[in-house]
Parts: structure tokens; sequence; C-alpha cells
């Protein structure tokens, strides 16, 4: 049985890890190099980078971090943010991260996650999709949250899929730092629309609600952050909690 997989995502913003309600009142929560050496110690199964501004300042992805974390991980860490071109990913997977996390550029130029699944491979390649409930529909937005796109989400997730995507991360602005629990039903219609893995992100409070997403929602990897930051569920006692409810993970 494929083993469910619990990621800890750190929003690096100026050097330090940052997290907000909705992307928004953001707090500092540490030195990301630190924070990636605990989780790794602690048992996660991956860790996502995303530099929270590198997009909307129009700047390069964040090599010198990546190189920093790469020295004290074991295990497959993914980052994002502001990354454009081909030469950008080369840079990062050269540095030592495992995959990149594209968005903006994505939803911009489709054909980007073409190019680079043919070049590096769909296992390197993760779209993030960012979405917001916009009366009864999902809509994906761009630029950090910020700007809406017009796309709908299962369809984007859909095309991005079939355009060579390895992975999704799927994030909920709406359910985002409000520790409500994931989207279960918008997971659920990506997962079941897909045939690759779909990280859900969005809502994590509890251990309940990390269940309830691998099992209603089909989700295949649940990413949280604040949970995790500031020690309010500890990644062993929520595995073995995962454990004993019947959620094949990884001890």
């Amino acid at each position: 049985m494929v083993k469910k997989r619990l990621i800890p995502c750190l929003d690096v913003r100026d050097g330090r890890t940052v997290k907000g309600i909705q992307f928004e009142g953001l707090r500092d929560a540490g030195d990301p190099v630190a924070l990636a050496e605990r989780y790794a110690r602690e048992g996660a199964d991956e860790l996502v980078f995303l530099d929270i501004t590198a997009t909307n300042q129009r700047r390069q992805p964040l090599t010198e971090l990546v190189r920093n974390v790469a020295r004290v991980l074991d295990i497959p860490f993914t980052v994002g943010g502001g990354i454009n071109t081909v030469a950008d990913v080369e840079a990062l997977l050269l540095s030592g991260a495992d995959k990149v996390s594209i968005n903006s550029a994505a939803l911009a130029r489709p054909d980007f996650i073409n190019e680079l699944a043919r070049r590096f491979g769909s296992q390197c390649v993760v779209v993030a999709v960012d979405v917001r409930l916009v009366g009864t529909e999902w809509q994906v937005m761009t630029r950090a949250g910020t700007t809406p796109t017009g796309r709908q989400a299962v369809a984007w997730c859909r095309e991005a899929a079939e355009r060579g995507a390895g992975e999704l991360l799927l994030t909920s602005m709406s359910h985002d730092g409000t520790k409500s629990g994931f989207a279960l039903e918008l997971t659920r219609a990506v997962a079941d629309a897909v045939s690759i893995p779909v990280i859900a992100s969005g809502g994590a409070g509890q251990p309940a609600d990390f269940t309830a997403v691998f099992e209603a929602g089909g989700a295949d990897a649940a990413l949280a952050a604040s949970i995790f930051h500031f020690n309010e569920t500890a990644l062993p006692a929520l595995k073995t909690y995962l454990h004993t409810a019947g959620v094949a993970v990884r001890l």
C-alpha cells in the first residue's frame, strides 16, 4: 500500500519562516534551515519551501537557502517561488532541491509545464494551485494569491496533469491558516479528476483533519505549517494517531 505523506511547509520571506491566515497577517516562525533539520529528525516525509514574495518582487529563487537546506536534509524537498525559466529550475536542482513548485509562471505560460517535464522529468515538477471559493465555484488565483485568473480549479488541475506535472500542490486560500480543516470536497474532486498525486494544503488544525483529507478527500499527502511551526501538533504523535486510525503512514 502506498503510504500517505506528511509535509511541513516553510513559507520564507527575507530569509525567515513566516505564517499567516489566508496569506495575510504574517508572523515569524523561525529559521528555515533549523526548522528543516528538526522536521527531518521528527519524521517528516518531505518538506516544501516557498519563497512567498519572490514572484511579486520579481526576484530570482533562493539558491543559497536551498544549498544550506540540502546540507542538513536526508529527505526530499521541494522549492517554489519566483521560478520563471528552465535555468531557474536547473539552478535549484543543482543546488540540492529534489523538486520545484511552479504556479504563476505555469498559469501565464502553460507550455512551461511541458518544457520542464521533458527536460527534467515529471517527478521534479510540482504545479501549485492556489484557489479561492468565489460564490459556489473554486477559482484559481495567481501571483501569491493576489490575482484571480478566471480559471476553474478542477479544469486547471486536469490540464496541468495532462501537460506533465508530477504532482499537484492544492491550497485552499479560503481555509489557509484557519485550522478549520481541509477543503475536502475540493480535494476529492481534484483527486478524482487526475491520476497524479495530490498534496492537500490549507486548514489543518488537529489530527482528525488529516484522517479526513486522506480518507474523504482522497489526498496522497497533506501539507501543514502553523500546527508544526508553533508546536501545536508534533509529527511523531500525528503519525502514531494516523497509524492507529488505520491510515498507512511511514513510522
